[in-house]
């Protein structure tokens, strides 16, 4: 029987926040990707990146100022140098993991490109945080270049940045080849490099691509079987939070809308893998999603836990 084709999703708590806390991070989720193939998945994996595009914002930033020959790096930059070195830990680890199973399995990174439209409603209120806390000074610094700030009550100014749709991947067609030939592929951390389309050219954009928004086209883009979404709950609850609250281990999409509408799923937090899942599924209605918890998701591929979200 051939093996299902799956885009994974990881999280914030498969990396942790620190170098050192991603190293040992990625490691677990290692055990957690491992299982998956050993299930019989074939796998394109993302992943998000706030976290690390924003200590090396911060790292770029701090060389300017002590060394002003430095040239500032623009965020296309910290996102490309995010991507390097996720996927570098990612693949280390799960090529490690799998051969101490006994799988011998190409694990590559591809680094990736997502163009956008310059003329996204994002770019007129951008409402990413990234970065170190400024002075009063140095965010007036920002904002003349372009930039836009928001004060930190207290602490002082972060730089925030726009949050554009994915319209196309740029480098699809080799991710593809990988992900056809049953290698193991990683592409589109951090929801991507943001890039805008000149004539020829390739600009990038000072902004980040939410990971769940990547997952999803990635997901419709390579034809997947299912969308899976390791997160830092093991399922999707009802009334979550309270003391009523219950697990919903199946729903459709139609009653992802219902609660949904209802309020139940909480923005910048499981409310943008409920939109992925139903832009997933809306391109591929035969297909699935899965969302669950890295420790959970051997359970979860049996059936024995987390949330499963069909047509």
């Amino acid at each position: 029987m051939a093996n299902r084709r799956a885009v994974v999703s990881l999280g914030h708590k498969a990396l942790g926040y620190t170098t050192d806390e991603q190293l040992n991070a990625v490691r677990h989720t290692a055990k957690a990707l491992a299982d998956l193939v050993e299930g019989g998945y074939d796998l394109a994996i993302t992943h998000s990146n706030g976290p690390q595009v924003s200590m090396i914002h911060k790292a770029m930033t701090e060389l300017r100022r002590l060394y002003p020959d430095y040239s500032p790096a623009a965020m296309c930059v910290c996102s490309a140098m995010s991507q390097g070195y996720v996927g570098y830990d990612i693949q280390n680890s799960l090529k490690s993991e799998l051969l101490s199973r006994g799988v011998n399995r190409t694990v590559a990174t591809i680094l990736t490109q997502v163009t956008v439209d310059p003329y996204d409603e994002a770019f007129y209120n951008p409402t990413k945080v990234i970065g170190r806390h400024m002075t009063a000074e140095e965010a007036a610094m920002e904002e003349r270049k372009g930039n836009y700030t928001k004060e930190d009550p207290g602490k002082g100014y972060l730089r925030v940045v726009a949050t554009p749709q994915p319209i196309q991947i740029v480098e699809l067609e080799a991710i593809r080849t990988l992900f056809d030939a049953g290698q193991i592929v990683i592409a589109a951390g951090g929801g991507g490099i943001p890039v805008i389309e000149q004539q020829s050219n390739l600009k990038g954009a000072s902004a980040v691509i939410e990971k769940d928004d990547i997952a999803s086209l990635l997901a419709c883009k390579l034809d997947a079987d299912e969308l899976i979404i390791l997160t830092g709950v093991d399922c999707v609850m009802k009334n979550f939070g309270k003391p009523n609250e219950t697990p919903i281990r199946n729903m459709t999409t139609a009653e992802a809308i219902a609660l949904k509408e209802a309020g139940e799923f909480a923005p910048g937090s499981m409310l943008p893998k409920i939109e992925a899942a139903l832009d997933f599924l809306e391109t591929k209605p035969e297909g699935r999603v899965l969302i669950t918890s890295l420790d959970a998701v051997s359970y979860a591929i049996s059936g024995k836990n987390g949330t499963v979200i069909t047509k």
